[in-house]
């Protein structure tokens, strides 16, 4: 009989809860997705959570409704993270290759990985994820996979993401309280970046920015590696909240009128490449139409994309341009920039992002998976896409050996050099 393997993930955004359940069988090169479930967010705030009650009562919600559907109960689950107390830095680690031939091997890979983990933190604060960006073999610099190679000095240097220790806690003890395991925990944007960017993006240099609900999260890549992570505290919502105070109606008829604005030929090609949304459409949109009566009955569409949409998408650029410029990261990233998360849909979202950061720009949408996938093939599911695809990298490669092989997070996708290490570890295993 064949094994089939089942992973669960569940994204704790700002406006919705998503569960997903996947499962791959022996010959299965995707994973298959089988249950999906999305409720309306309560309990979280800004991507962090303020009120535990109400986000248990909403991921048990989310859980059982993607259980029913797939016909699986779920016993543990990956956990998106994300909101300001998310922060990143990059290390070295240095060690003294041990073969005395002075091979590199995978042991060594994993121990100068593990120094470069070794930076001092406050009590707080707990590291997500250790990304080893390249290596250098007794100052040769830019190496990707030293295994094999010769040399007495094994350097790395390290994106470490970090996180509040309390938030953390938090979201295991949600999780707990629903009866479920946490089987990691992924930073939002690190997810979002795995199931939208391809390896060519990576190597050109590349800004990946997520628009959730309450926050944007951004990473950028430079030689085909993570160098910069950070989280915006502006998203989505606050362009519906300026809506409904512009035009005096509530939060739900403003959410409606910001989907309904139109979509971006851009994003209708994205969307649906076959039947792109080409169509010169009317100034005026008739909001009783729309099942609104609290709204006025018609609009200008023009007054209110460039009197409360534009303003409030400059904003977020701007804050993602001063981000760029004070890591440093300016003019590294011709390939632009890939646009993901629900706020990537917004209205004259590509025509912002080009002039604000004067960047080429695309709205992606998650990639590489299989089964269900029309439910989740929207930019508003890249996050829970890409924790699936992490999940499944770190079954298909176990560390049970001997020695603890260091959290990598992401599983250096652009190299092969975890796979030698994998390699390495499965030697020791009957």
């Amino acid at each position: 009989m064949k094994k089939i393997s089942q992973i669960s993930v569940v994204d704790l955004g700002s406006s919705k809860i998503t569960c997903v359940i996947a499962t791959r069988g022996e010959d299965d090169t995707n994973l298959r997705v089988v249950g999906v479930s999305s409720v309306a967010s309560r309990g979280i705030r800004k991507s962090q959570i303020v009120d535990i009650d109400d986000t248990i009562e909403v991921v048990t919600e989310a859980v059982e409704s993607a259980e029913r559907m797939a016909g699986l109960q779920v016993k543990d689950v990956s956990v998106s993270v994300s909101g300001l107390h998310i922060e990143s830095q990059n290390s070295k680690g240095l060690v003294a290759v041990q073969d005395q031939g002075g091979e590199i091997t995978g042991d060594d890979v994993v121990r100068v990985v593990e120094a470069a983990k070794a930076v001092p933190l406050p009590t707080a604060r707990e590291i997500l994820h250790v990304i080893p960006r390249f290596f250098l073999v007794d100052n040769q610099e830019g190496i990707k996979d030293p295994v094999g190679m010769s040399g007495v000095r094994l350097e790395a240097e390290a994106h470490l993401i970090t996180g509040s220790s309390v938030n953390l806690k938090n979201l295991s003890k949600v999780m707990s309280e629903i009866g479920v395991d946490t089987r990691g925990v992924n930073f939002a944007g690190l997810s979002s970046a795995v199931a939208t960017l391809n390896d060519t993006e990576k190597e050109l240099g590349v800004v990946m920015v997520d628009i959730g609900g309450g926050t944007t999260s951004l990473c950028v890549y430079i030689d085909g590696a993570l160098s910069h992570s950070a989280v915006i505290p502006v998203g989505a919502k606050n362009i519906t909240n300026d809506i409904a105070i512009g035009l005096r109606v509530s939060l739900d008829s403003a959410e409606a009128i910001k989907r309904n604005l139109a979509v971006d030929d851009h994003v209708a090609k994205v969307l649906d490449p076959k039947n792109p949304n080409s169509k010169k459409q009317a100034d005026e949109i008739d909001l009783h139409k729309l099942g609104l009566k609290d709204a006025p009955r018609k609009i200008s569409r023009k007054a209110v994309v460039e009197g409360i949409v534009r303003p409030r998408l400059n904003e977020i650029f701007e804050l993602i341009k001063a981000e760029l410029i004070k890591a440093g990261m300016g003019g590294k990233t011709p390939a632009g920039l890939v646009l993901t998360g629900g706020g990537a849909l917004t209205y004259g979202i590509s025509e912002t992002a080009r002039k604000i950061l004067n960047m080429q720009s695309r709205i992606a949408i998650p990639t590489g998976l299989t089964g269900l996938v029309d439910e989740i093939k929207t930019p508003e599911y890249a996050t829970v896409a890409g924790l699936l695809i992490l999940a499944d990298r770190d079954d298909l490669a176990p560390a049970k050996s001997g020695f603890k092989l260091p959290k990598f997070g992401g599983k250096l996708p652009t190299s092969n050099s975890l796979r030698k290490v994998v390699d390495f570890i499965k030697s020791f295993l009957p």
